[in-house]
């Protein structure tokens, strides 16, 4: 089956994206050179670390090959580092693709050895209520959104799941929940 998302496998936890969407039933790769975008419906931009993950990016045009995919349609899903590349303006400053518009402080629930596990609250008209699993890793926090942006979950009345168009970021890591809901709803964006 030919794939429709592709997952950004250039640092960071990537992998497990792949097996949130095996649970989805989407097919999809890992992508490595932009021409790989070329078909694909979708992109998860995962968590890792963002500097990193820039500097990897420059040499392949990774930034401007993103910009143009959400341009024309592509659903992004951003996660922990790929919601700092994702976000307009960054604390402290750094290089962003500016997608979100959005304000987010980096590493703003603590170190690695703070982070943690805990449930946030859904959007009722986008899921179907109740809870939702969230694993905070040096996670940033969005810190101003524009109103152009749809808040799909908080936690502790902060916005942790955000979409703006076809673009959707998370602060925390949803490849690493149990249940599939953030899968889910970036795969209904790609159908």
């Amino acid at each position: 089956m030919t794939p429709q998302v592709g997952i950004l496998a250039l640092q960071g936890g990537y992998a497990l994206h792949g097996d949130q969407l095996d649970r989805c039933g989407v097919p999809w790769c890992f992508v490595r050179q932009p021409d790989e975008l070329v078909g694909l419906k979708g992109l998860i931009m995962p968590g890792g670390e963002s500097t990193a993950l820039l500097k990897l990016m420059a040499p392949f045009q990774w930034q401007q090959a993103i910009i143009d995919f959400a341009a024309q349609g592509g659903a992004i899903l951003a996660t922990c580092a790929g919601l700092i590349l994702s976000a307009k303006t960054v604390s402290p400053v750094q290089e962003s693709l500016a997608l979100l518009p959005i304000r987010v402080e980096r590493n703003a629930y603590g170190r690695q050895r703070e982070s943690f596990t805990t449930t946030g609250q859904c959007n009722d008209a986008v899921f179907s209520g109740g809870d939702l699993d969230m694993v905070f890793i040096r996670a940033p926090r969005i810190t101003h959104i524009d109103s152009s942006v749809t808040v799909l979950a908080t936690y502790k009345e902060d916005p942790v799941l955000v979409q703006y168009g076809s673009v959707i970021g998370a602060t925390f890591h949803p490849e690493l929940a149990r249940c599939t809901h953030v899968h889910e709803y970036f795969c209904q964006q790609i159908r």
